[in-house]
């Protein structure tokens, strides 16, 4: 372990909401390119994570039809929720711990920790089967939130590095 450094949390503003915007839109794309596109074509589950959003949605008494799902998955969840995840909760407290120069192995671990929560956690409210059972859609969601937890920070660092962010410390 080695001597960790402050970590400066961003202003919530509109340069902020534009990161967390532009990140999680291709990383959203990324998910989804591999889940509904790569994976089918390799012989693999096909992901349709709009539906384990109708079945929160469902569970939890609301609205549920298709836009709701898709709503929810591409824009509360890919373009908010999880990019406000990474800069205000696992980023701060994985700086408490380690050095913050490195950003793709936090981030690997964060896209692990969102299939956690997903897969593991929001499955079970929604009434779906405990991290679906171990079946195929399973493993190719661990694959997913993988690969948008590295394409996320990835495009933060890209922005930052481009200076068109200038009030975010590094994402890392």
């Amino acid at each position: 372990m080695t001597s960790a450094k402050p970590y400066r949390f961003p202003s919530l503003n509109f340069q902020t909401l534009g990161l967390m915007f532009v990140s999680g839109f291709f990383a959203s794309n990324a998910f989804d390119l591999w889940g509904q596109l790569v994976s089918p074509a390799l012989g693999f589950a096909n992901l349709s994570p709009h539906g384990l959003a109708r079945s929160l949605l469902a569970k939890l008494g609301l609205p549920n039809g298709e836009f709701a799902g898709y709503f929810v998955h591409f824009y509360l969840v890919g373009l908010v929720g999880y990019p406000a995840g990474w800069l205000f909760v696992f980023a701060p407290v994985w700086r408490q711990f380690f050095d913050g120069s490195q950003w793709f192995l936090p981030s690997a671990v964060y896209g692990f920790a969102l299939w956690v929560f997903a897969i593991g956690g929001i499955t079970a409210i929604a009434g779906l089967p405990f991290f679906l059972n171990f079946t195929g859609i399973t493993w190719v969601a661990l694959v997913g939130h993988i690969l948008y937890g590295v394409v996320l920070v990835a495009v933060m660092n890209l922005v930052e590095r481009s200076g068109k962010s200038d009030n975010i410390k590094k994402a890392g």
